[in-house]
């Protein structure tokens, strides 16, 4: 399955929100040395319970994930 996801860095608080384009994922961590990408790919494997890795948009806040 393939998501879309937008992500919103350095928010203070660690939420997945579902809207209508697909998924806002707040984080925590800075946009800084792929740890926010890091973060997102712990967050997402939690919440499906899958593994899950980043297709497209690597240094983009909206991205392309596929969940196994």
């Amino acid at each position: 399955m393939i998501i879309k996801i937008k992500v919103h860095p350095n928010a203070g608080r660690q939420e997945i929100v579902k809207d209508d384009e697909g998924y806002a994922v707040y984080l925590k961590s800075v946009p800084e040395d792929n740890k926010a990408n890091i973060e997102l790919i712990k967050m997402l494997k939690k919440h499906f319970g899958k593994d899950a890795r980043i297709k497209s948009g690597f240094t983009s806040r909206k991205k392309l994930v596929e969940v196994k």
